[in-house]
């Protein structure tokens, strides 16, 4: 079975074709990097970074390019309001950022541009869509993109002119010839500090988001490239203007395939500061380790809405207890993986189904399954070989099990609960399986015609 992907441009599952053999090339809207990465951050990257582990499990020949956005109207305020430099603040945030996505085990992309090293780029592509008529210089002296002399616009939201225009959530600012311009270049104010204005032909400012991520993916992939990816709230109109610009200026197709990861909730209602429902990684990674993060966020489809919660991550925990307790105390013979075996099989299968990590984890659990019952280390050598594809499983099983092991009353007697039910099921390997995770966190069950009890090993 070979990849499928969802095109958002497209709106159904295509088989994945490279734009050259065993070559992708793809690109990931990445940090506007003002403050400390929140969860739905680690959603979007997660997202793309298992999508990057996949192709190269492939055997395709990545590079994957995911920027940093270093100047945006965000950036200068936090820079004024802790009267630091522009510069000293996005270093301490991008420091604090690699510091958050390591603990998750998200993987460096190959590269990893900053929108401040690429201004000539930017002013080369705002140059050339001036030179076509796509662009005009605006009388409060900004750089805006004409929309409507571009005849493509709306085909990634999949809406008319007149559609957008009926929505449109913004006001009309000034100098813009139609309300859905948008800026490439904004010119400087007299209050915004020195390190915010750039040299142009057009005048001291600096670039518009949009323009950015245009210029430094045409830089380092080439102007027609394989993938796209960002979250679904990018779509309109950021990546709507990124291929009207793109394309405007190249002449040509911009990307062939769009990958949006689904929206994030937290209880079930969208993540606010004003909900007080604000979760940075650093405040969830307090609580919960980083590959639990991780194995929580693998469970659910990438474009399907994520809701997070504590009895979700509680649960993940849980389960992914229940992995490495399958694995300790077995030797996992470093192999490489044989697809021809079933369970491998299966798991490819689904993650060639547009990333199906929800299937491919299910195929883990059946792995465990087996392993409890066979103790075979060649079993165990696949299930790990499989999570490594994921980025999970690679940790010594006791030393997770042993970490962090003290469990609260509830817990543990759900845990009890749980051995019961599968037990009364006749299922005793993973009641057996149930024992062993408590006795690796230090707790030693003992069974009495009464029932089951508990005491600290």
């Amino acid at each position: 079975m070979t990849l499928s992907i969802y095109n958002t441009l497209s709106r159904t599952v295509e088989p994945f074709v490279p734009l050259q053999p065993q070559r992708v090339r793809m690109y990931v809207c990445g940090m506007t990097i003002y403050d400390l990465c929140h969860v739905g951050h680690a959603r979007m990257m997660m997202a793309f970074d298992v999508v990057y582990r996949w192709l190269c499990t492939l055997g395709y020949d990545v590079t994957y390019v995911r920027n940093i956005t270093d100047i945006d109207d965000k950036i200068i305020k936090r820079a004024v309001e802790r009267n630091m430099s522009i510069r000293a603040l996005t270093d301490e945030m991008i420091a604090a950022m690699y510091t958050d996505i390591d603990a998750l085990g998200i993987a460096r992309p190959t590269h990893e541009p900053r929108a401040t090293e690429y201004v000539p780029q930017m002013l080369t592509m705002i140059g050339q869509l001036e030179a076509k008529g796509l662009a005009y210089r605006a009388s409060n002296g900004d750089v805006n993109f004409a929309v409507r002399k571009f005849p493509g616009y709306g085909k990634l939201s999949g809406k008319s002119l007149d559609e957008l225009r009926a929505g449109e959530r913004v006001a009309v600012h000034e100098g813009k010839d139609d309300p859905l311009d948008f800026v490439l270049w904004k010119a400087a104010k007299p209050e915004e500090p020195a390190d915010a204005k750039y040299d142009a032909p057009f005048g001291p400012g600096r670039p518009g988001w949009h323009i950015e991520c245009s210029a430094m993916s045409c830089a380092l992939l080439g102007e027609h490239f394989d993938i796209h990816g960002g979250g679904m709230d990018l779509q309109f109109p950021h990546h709507e203007n990124e291929i009207a610009q793109s394309e405007g200026a190249s002449g040509q197709r911009f990307v062939n395939y769009w990958l949006h990861n689904g929206f994030l909730n937290v209880d079930n209602e969208k993540m606010s500061k004003s909900l007080g429902n604000f979760f940075t990684i650093r405040d969830v990674l307090k609580s919960y380790d980083g590959e639990t993060l991780r194995f929580f966020m693998l469970r659910t489809h990438y474009r399907s809405p994520f809701n997070f919660s504590d009895a979700h991550l509680d649960d993940a925990r849980s389960a992914l207890r229940r992995l490495y307790t399958a694995l300790d105390d077995v030797d996992a013979p470093a192999v490489e993986i044989d697809w021809s075996q079933p369970q491998a099989a299966a798991f490819r299968a689904a993650m060639n189904e547009d990333f199906n990590t929800p299937g491919a984890v299910a195929v883990l659990f059946e792995l465990a399954h087996e392993l409890n019952r066979t103790r075979s280390p060649r079993t165990a050598a696949v299930l790990k070989g499989l999570g490594a594809t994921l980025g999970i499983l690679q940790q010594s099983p006791r030393s997770f099990l042993q970490a962090g092991s003290v469990l609260d009353e509830t817990t543990i007697q759900a845990r009890i609960a749980e051995r019961a039910e599968a037990k009364k099921a006749r299922d005793f390997a993973r009641a057996d399986s149930i024992r062993k995770e408590l006795a690796a966190a230090g707790i030693e069950l003992q069974d009495s015609p009464q029932g089951t009890t508990w005491v600290k090993a």
